[in-house]
């Protein structure tokens, strides 16, 4: 880790095992976050999701995140946007990552839906873990990123 991010050396590491990454990626006291597709054929259709999907061969989580957030959101992250990053273990047993990153409030006018989803918006912290049709993984995983940054628990 480095004084000013909390980015484990294995995010990095392409060599290392894992399924996916996600990342809340916060404008202000905003983040983006996706509506998925409404199809029986995938994992929570019609819920709320935060950018991010699974590996590709050869990926870091880095790596992983930043595609998939350009992908989605035609948005262009960088390793140095990331601000926090930890592993976690996946109902399926697998190493699955989670990262945050806080960017300049305009940046958020560039943003547009990829391929995959229904919409995208920005929204609240607090909305997105109250919003009835979130994504439980990731609200836990979002509830410790906020207690680590010294928000607090949010319930």
């Amino acid at each position: 880790m480095t004084s000013e991010t909390a980015i484990p050396a294995a995010a990095l590491d392409r060599a290392r095992a894992f399924s996916g990454a996600k990342a809340a990626v916060f404008f202000g006291g905003q983040m983006a976050v996706l509506l998925r597709d409404d199809r029986p054929d995938i994992p929570y259709p019609a819920m709320w999701d935060l950018p991010g999907g699974g590996r590709d061969p050869g990926e870091s989580a880095v790596d992983c995140v930043i595609r998939e957030a350009q992908e989605e959101l035609a948005l262009d992250l960088v390793p140095g946007d990331l601000y926090y990053g930890a592993m976690h273990e996946s109902s399926g047993g697998q190493e699955v990552w989670f990262f945050a990153a806080h960017l300049a409030p305009g940046r958020a006018a560039d943003l547009r839906l990829g391929d995959e989803g229904q919409a995208w918006q920005l929204m609240s912290a607090e909305a997105f873990l109250s919003h009835p049709r979130h994504i439980p993984t990731l609200g836990a995983r979002l509830r410790l990123y906020l207690g680590w940054q010294g928000r607090g628990d949010l319930g």
